[in-house]
């Protein structure tokens, strides 16, 4: 059974629970979400996306087939 879209949410927001987060998709494998969060500040957008994948738990490595894709917008609040 594929991951839902809440689960995604709830392994982000465990990573950054201060987050604004917001995920979307419902086959199961392909998702989209946008994550929002101050440790991002001074950070570029490979090490913010790096950080969000590292929340997900291996869930995207390709081992577990888990997750297939993932379209990632990540920032810093203002």
């Amino acid at each position: 059974m594929g991951l839902q879209a809440t689960d995604i949410e709830a392994m982000i927001r465990e990573a950054f629970p201060d987050a604004e987060v917001h995920v979307q998709g419902d086959d199961g494998v392909h998702f989209s979400a946008e994550v929002v969060d101050a440790s991002f500040a001074g950070m570029n957008r490979v090490q913010q996306q790096r950080a969000v994948y590292a929340a997900l738990k291996g869930k995207m490595d390709g081992s577990t087939g888990e997750l297939h894709a993932l379209g990632l917008t990540t920032r810093a609040p203002g």
